[in-house]
């Protein structure tokens, strides 16, 4: 059926091109999701197989950025305190989102794709009064901890289940938590970050919720992007990529509640 393979050589194609920029805007300023997540979709792919398939997608893309970190790893003073809240609740959000019926996970995609798009917008807006209100130290004692890790729990459950926007959460946390050091912060976002995903990826392999086919296509596109993104920072605008982010999110958004609100 050579219809049918056209069909599949393109579906393919655009799920590389998808990945590879997916990867590079990771490398840059974030929000990868925005393009992958849907491009699954439009490819035929059943919304939470999508969500899992990205996840993959764009792992290998944030383990690379964990290893740019490894001389930080052991000078991060709170990687102990949050490994742990991180994996936990990573496992619950993923365990979560296997067990939530495809309609309802398709009734959510749009409000998930609003949230993560405002958090995205929004959220270094949030961070910095964050950080000029509060003047906090580190956090110290039992009830510090608790409460620190009971924040990142709640982070790395939504992590684990969308996962859109949670470096931002986790830098308006560290705000809270007297963190200043922004290399130090952004270290520990993408630590923690790569244990949310990776502890829900585990999840969806297990429970076999992972499209390997476009999944292996992606991989390679992601850890391309990942690549030349890093490559080619520097000469990047931050603020031209960020904005044009944030445009490729609204205008998804603006489909999914038209295509689940209108069109139904």
């Amino acid at each position: 059926m050579p219809e049918t393979s056209a069909a599949d050589l393109l579906a393919f194609l655009a799920l590389f091109t998808a990945a590879t920029l997916g990867g590079a805007l990771n490398a840059v300023a974030g929000g990868g999701t925005f393009i992958t997540l849907p491009t699954l979709i439009f490819t035929g792919v059943p919304p939470v197989f999508a969500n899992t398939t990205s996840t993959m997608a764009l792992w290998p893309g944030s383990l690379s950025s964990v290893l740019a970190y490894r001389r930080e790893i052991g000078q991060l003073r709170h990687l102990g305190t949050l490994a742990v809240p991180s994996i936990v609740g990573g496992l619950a959000g993923a365990v979560l989102l296997v067990r939530t019926p495809e309609d309802t996970f398709v009734a959510l995609v749009p409000w998930l794709l609003l949230g993560a798009t405002l958090l995205f917008t929004y959220g270094s807006r949030l961070t910095r009064r964050l950080r000029d209100t509060f003047k906090m130290g580190s956090p110290e004692g039992v009830r510090g901890v608790l409460v620190v890790g009971a924040l990142q729990v709640v982070i790395a459950l939504y992590g684990g289940y969308f996962g859109g926007g949670i470096g931002i959460l986790m830098l308006a946390s560290f705000v809270l938590m007297g963190m200043e050091n922004i290399h130090e912060m952004n270290a520990l976002k993408t630590i923690l970050a790569s244990c949310i995903n990776g502890v829900a990826l585990l999840t969806f392999v297990v429970t076999g919720k992972v499209l390997w086919l476009q999944a292996g296509v992606m991989v390679v596109g992601g850890i391309t992007g990942g690549y030349l993104g890093a490559h080619y920072a520097q000469r990047l605008p931050g603020t031209r990529v960020r904005q044009f982010v944030t445009a490729v999110a609204s205008t998804m958004t603006l489909y999914f509640f038209v295509r689940n609100y209108v069109l139904t």
